[in-house]
């Protein structure tokens, strides 16, 4: 399989892994439609703590083949689960910033319910799901590799038990 993709696209949905800046207009556009009565935005950012720690940037890798998969199951599913006209998952990789956004969610539906209900489940299993792997880099001290999903704690990898020894 093809390690360097970096986007699919199929069926009214769009899901994209990239090292650029992340483009609100650009993924916006590719939900809009006539037929939609309602776009939904979803912008994640890098915030300036964690848990009272000052967090100095968020470091994103993947393994692009198996996340897009992932990204484009999740979209296919929401996509016929709430009726949707279009969505689109566009996940930032590398290092992002404080104040920078790492990922952005569109939905484009007939109507706002559907679109607003999509865009947070979208979210929600994008961080249970997706083969996305966050290291949080603290101001002064070690980073830490964390759950890509609200307030779940890392662990070093030095503090992994080992298999080896069973």
């Amino acid at each position: 399989m093809n390690t360097d993709i970096t986007e699919i696209e199929d069926a009214g949905c769009y899901v994209g892994l990239t090292h650029d800046l992340l483009n609100l207009n650009d993924v916006v556009d590719r939900v809009r439609s006539p037929q939609a009565g309602a776009i939904v935005m979803f912008a994640g950012t890098t915030r300036d703590n964690f848990g009272g720690k000052p967090v100095k940037e968020l470091q994103y890798s993947a393994y692009n083949p198996l996340a897009l998969r992932t990204m484009l199951s999740i979209c296919k599913d929401i996509h016929a689960k709430y009726g949707l006209i279009s969505i689109a998952m566009v996940h930032r990789l590398g290092t992002v910033p404080i104040g920078e956004e790492s990922i952005l969610i569109a939905v484009s539906a007939p109507h706002r319910q559907a679109a607003w209900r999509a865009g947070e489940q979208a979210l929600e299993d994008c961080k249970e799901r997706v083969e996305v792997w966050k290291r949080e880099e603290f101001e002064g001290e070690d980073g830490v590799w964390r759950a890509n999903r609200d307030g779940a704690a890392g662990q070093k990898v030095s503090e992994a038990p080992s298999t080896l020894d069973q």
